[in-house]
């Protein structure tokens, strides 16, 4: 499960990498001939989501590392760690530019040249940024099943698949409103509705950021494996012959991976040597059942 969550993470990354890069050159272009204020907070958004998905990238790369003496849980939550860079640079950096850029243009306004040209390369970009958002959902769909998109929003312990959704999903709507500005100034000759665009822009960024990064946050904190594991775990262990009671289950995300530590009341006719094995197997079924189960301890007691 592990490596198909971070499969489709890695191609959705690709997807957005591709989309945004080019659709930044072509903002550019536009802005620079225009001079529209909107265009230009487009500009930079691209940019800045080409650079969020290469710190995605670097940040499931660095998670695969092995566990060392000081890391002995390996370090897969620098995944967390880079997706809430990534949150913090979409804030600034697109969001607060965006709106910075706004109110200079409402205080300083200048007149739109050549607006067909942006408003093409809008158009141009709203649709690769539909194919974007179209390939997340598909890698999305391949790890979440029958589940729905807003309840695997909620539970998915997968930064890198928020992240980028969160992305293009903002993307989208940032395009859409710089076309629709961009256009009543245009049409108007007003120039102010172009920047108004720009803020409008940077609004959207900023709230997007700021759900990024509430998601984000949980995860850095620490937080448990997802509700159908952690069912799944209890029913393992409760259904264990040698299980009389499950006292305790806790489990943590690290990344892709999962730490699980259980208190287990087990049959007090085993020897030790019998519970031994029995411990041992039931740890074996555990990762046969729940291969995200990195790291399991077992602790036989008659109490929590």
């Amino acid at each position: 499960m592990a490596t198909t969550d971070q499969g489709s993470a890695a191609a959705a990354i690709l997807y957005a990498f591709v989309a945004n890069f080019a659709i930044a050159l072509a903002k550019t272009w536009a802005a620079l001939l225009t001079g529209s204020g909107s265009l230009l907070a487009e500009a930079i958004h691209s940019y800045a989501d080409s650079g969020n998905q290469v710190l995605l990238y670097l940040g499931m790369r660095q998670a695969r590392k092995p566990a060392d003496r000081e890391h002995p849980l390996g370090y897969g939550k620098l995944t967390y760690f880079w997706a809430f860079v990534v949150a913090l640079l979409l804030f600034s950096v697109g969001g607060l530019f965006s709106v910075y850029e706004g109110v200079h243009k409402l205080q300083h306004p200048e007149p739109l040249n050549a607006a067909w040209v942006g408003l093409s390369v809008l158009a141009v970009a709203i649709v690769l940024e539909t194919l974007s958002l179209l390939g997340c959902l598909r890698e999305i769909g391949k790890i979440r099943g029958a589940k729905s998109l807003k309840y695997w929003l909620v539970h998915t312990r997968n930064a890198e698949l928020v992240v980028v959704l969160g992305e293009d999903v903002a993307a989208i709507i940032g395009l859409l409103l710089a076309f629709v500005f961009l256009g009543l100034s245009a049409t108007t000759g007003e120039p102010a509705f172009d920047a108004v665009g720009s803020i409008a822009i940077g609004i959207v960024l900023v709230t997007v950021s700021v759900f990024i990064a509430r998601r984000i946050r949980s995860l850095l904190v620490g937080r448990s494996a997802e509700p159908e594991l952690v069912t799944l775990i209890d029913e393992i262990i409760a259904t264990d012959a040698a299980t009389v009671k499950l006292l305790n289950c806790i489990t943590l995300q690290f990344g892709a991976d999962v730490m699980l530590a259980a208190k287990i009341l087990f049959d007090p006719d085993l020897t030790v040597n019998e519970l031994v094995a029995r411990i041992n197997a039931l740890e074996v079924r555990i990762k046969q059942h729940v291969p995200s189960v990195r790291w399991c301890f077992i602790e036989p007691d008659i109490t929590d």
